[in-house]
């Protein structure tokens, strides 16, 4: 059941962003080109993303085990820190310039798009690279 749900959810997350036009890496850079020719219609994407992401973080932090049976694991710390600046600029930074985030590129690897896979490989890398300087993630306590 896990898996059916998980699949359900994955394509039906896959279908909104590209319905939104967000893996189209030319609409995303025209959205971030406030200077430029702006394309504001990413907003209305990710304010209705931010809209059911709150409704849902509301439920589930009321809850001690999610709906299938698995643990609840929601983020506690609310805090800012130098961690959480460096890395929000780098997601930015990246998505400038590739006109990616992580989940449009998986779709994009799904249809096939070259243009994709050299990000979500830089994306894996940059990872490992972490992992590497860091150690594995560890949560605070």
């Amino acid at each position: 059941m896990t898996f059916f749900v998980s699949l359900l959810t994955g394509l039906v997350f896959g279908l909104g962003l590209i319905v939104a036009g967000m893996v189209n890496p030319a609409k995303v850079l025209g959205f971030l080109d406030i200077t430029g020719t702006w394309d504001p219609s990413l907003v209305f994407v990710m304010v209705g993303g931010i809209g059911v992401a709150a409704i849902g973080f509301y439920f589930a932090k009321r809850q001690q085990h999610a709906l299938l049976g698995g643990a609840m694991d929601v983020p506690r710390t609310r805090g800012i820190d130098q961690r959480l600046v460096v890395g929000s600029l780098m997601f930015g930074v990246g998505w400038g310039i590739a006109g990616f985030c992580p989940g449009p590129a998986v779709v994009s690897v799904g249809a096939g798009s070259v243009q994709a896979m050299i990000f979500a490989a830089a994306m894996l890398l940059g990872m490992v690279i972490f992992s590497a300087l860091n150690g594995f993630y560890r949560r605070p306590s």
